[in-house]
Formats: C-alpha cells, structure tokens, sequence
C-alpha cells in the first residue's frame, strides 16, 4: 500500500512537473495553444459521433434483416 502511493503521488508530481515544461517550452502563445486544443477536441468529438452514428445504422439494418421473416 505505501509503495502504491508513494508511485502515485511520484506519477502526479511528475505530471504535473511534465506539463508545466510543456507549457513553458512550447512555441505557441498559451492562448493560441487553447484554441487549437479545442479544435481537434471538437474534431474528435465530431469523427467519434460519426462513428457511433454509422455504426448504429449498420447495427440496425443488421437487426431488421434478422428479424424479417424467412
């Protein structure tokens, strides 16, 4: 149990050390890094609900062709 939260507060620490050099080395002002952040969030979120959208109507095709009668 100490061994598991002495890694987990060294994962957390670490991290956060991580991001903040990430954020102090990257070459885009912070506000323009936001911006592009939420565009490919948005574009995820987008090709994700595609996804699931096509999927679901393959699922229910697939569904009526095996409830139809034979």
């Amino acid at each position: 149990m100490r061994r598991a939260f002495g890694f987990l507060i060294g994962t957390f620490i670490g991290g956060f050390i991580g991001a903040g050099i990430a954020l102090l080395f990257t070459p885009i002002a912070g506000k323009d890094l936001r911006y592009q952040i939420n565009e490919r969030a948005q574009g995820m979120v987008t090709s994700i609900r595609s996804a699931a959208n096509t999927k679901r109507i393959e699922l229910q095709e697939r569904l009526e062709t095996l409830r139809a009668p034979r």
